[in-house]
């Protein structure tokens, strides 16, 4: 599944990441739901998510604190055409976890609990949750899971992390593995999934249902295609280091500038396309693209990122 992250994910996002990496599944970035307004959406966001036309399935998530505007909204959402709904506990950033929404609302679980039984009432397709292991303490899943039980969730998206955490340390997959035991509900595992090994590694230890990928699949794509290809008994062809730095560069070259194609024909100006690109590049984790990606974030115009970019693969070693 490709992971709901905020001001990467849209649609732009999710069309390049089908054509290169072909997640199962693809999450949209949060939507906000409003308890203040009788359109409880966004037009915007409700044009996005109704276009739509890509062969995976879209999980909608929806983010608010409102048991019947998220139950409106979830409504709306149905009425066009969106099938399947995400409720997000586990936004550990500013605005989320302000109001308790969020991983905010790990902290009434009342709460919560009235929220899933609202949701759970008029949603006719899958419903699922994005949670984090608690809000302060790593154990609290353990006592929300008889919850998601009782509420008729059809899978957990567990990033073992408390929202306390944001994204400090290591996801403690541990837990994974004990919630996994502990539910008969399917836990999909995500945080720190960034090589096809780890991602292997993981399934075979915790025996979840499946991957998430968020950062991992958006410093590398094909990342979802690299996991299958070890889960269908797939090895490696052991190419040599400077084969395979090559291989990541021209890779890397070919997802940015599609990226850049399909930001163009979305975003009004220059500038704009430039800061989407930027906010993928700080997401690219390695070591031997460090000073490359630092170069490209002070690019100051749309230009001199593209030359960059197109000279990648021919980057000296």
């Amino acid at each position: 599944m490709l992971a709901p992250l905020q001001g990467l994910t849209n649609a732009s996002m999710r069309c390049v990441q089908m054509e290169l990496g072909a997640p199962d599944v693809l999450f949209t970035e949060f939507v906000s739901v409003s308890s203040a307004s009788k359109h409880r959406l966004a037009r915007r966001d409700l044009e996005e998510v109704s276009a739509h036309r890509l062969a995976a399935p879209l999980v909608v998530q929806l983010v608010g604190n409102n048991a019947q505007a998220l139950a409106d909204g979830a409504s709306i959402l149905q009425d066009n055409g969106i099938q399947h709904l995400n409720l997000n506990l586990g936004c550990p950033y500013g605005r989320m976890t302000q109001g308790n929404t969020g991983g905010g609302m790990l902290r009434d679980v009342r709460q919560v609990e009235a929220c899933l039984k609202a949701m759970r009432r008029v949603v006719r397709g899958s419903f699922s949750v994005k949670v984090r292991s608690g809000y302060d303490r790593h154990d609290q899943i353990m006592e929300l899971l008889p919850m998601f039980e009782e509420c008729g969730v059809d899978f957990i998206v567990l990033h073992p992390r408390t929202g306390e955490q944001k994204y400090s340390g290591m996801a403690d997959h541990a837990l994974t593995q004990r919630v996994v035991a502990a539910t008969s509900v399917p836990v999909v595992a995500n945080g720190d999934i960034t090589s096809a090994d780890r991602g292997s590694a993981l399934l075979k230890m915790t025996n979840a249902t499946g991957l998430m990928l968020g950062r991992g699949a958006v410093s590398d794509p094909w990342l979802f295609k690299r996991i299958r290809y070890q889960q269908a008994g797939g090895l490696d062809e052991g190419q040599d280091e400077a084969s395979a730095a090559v291989q990541r560069r021209t890779q890397l070259r070919d997802y940015l500038l599609r990226l850049l194609e399909a930001y163009g024909q979305v975003y009004r100006g220059d500038q704009q396309v430039l800061a989407k690109l930027k906010n993928v590049v700080q997401f690219i984790d390695d070591e031997a693209l460090r000073r490359w990606c630092g170069k490209v974030m002070r690019c100051s115009t749309l230009r001199s990122f593209t030359l960059k970019v197109e000279s990648l693969a021919d980057m000296p070693m």
